[in-house]
């Protein structure tokens, strides 16, 4: 039982967070709230980690992982094919922590607890019980 409520736990604690900074690039936290608050910062903060990246793919990366964050996030509420969502959810977080590192440092990513985020997304990719999950249904 105990699993079944921390698997429960991971996944709308990883949707709400994805959830989260989709809301915070389009400004509807209020400014008070927000990192980025624009669309418009959100793709200079994607820039600024990914140097590498042509400017003309910047917005075409930016719209990916938010594109992915949404997706991933409305998966894992409602439980579809959780343990691959989670898996590539860890695997996008533990991308932005990297870019965040090689790019700003380590700190940033420690601060955000992106590398965490990425663990526990890997941890519960690894659980394997249905628990309040579509799948059940499937």
């Amino acid at each position: 039982m105990k699993e079944n409520i921390i698997k429960l736990f991971l996944r709308l604690a990883l949707a709400a967070s994805f959830l989260s900074a989709v809301a915070d690039r389009f400004g509807w936290w209020g400014a008070q709230y927000t990192v980025w608050g624009t669309w418009d910062k959100f793709i200079d903060y994607t820039r600024l980690i990914n140097p590498w990246l042509p400017d003309s793919m910047v917005g075409v990366a930016g719209g990916v992982a938010t594109g992915a964050e949404v997706l991933f996030a409305c998966c894992l509420l409602v439980g579809f094919k959780t343990g691959l969502v989670a898996r590539l959810s860890g695997i996008l977080l533990l991308l932005f922590a990297l870019a965040m590192t090689f790019s700003t440092g380590i700190k940033g990513a420690f601060d955000y607890s992106v590398f965490s985020a990425s663990a526990a997304a890997f941890a519960l990719g690894q659980m394997k019980n249905k628990f309040m999950e579509l799948d059940n249904l499937l």
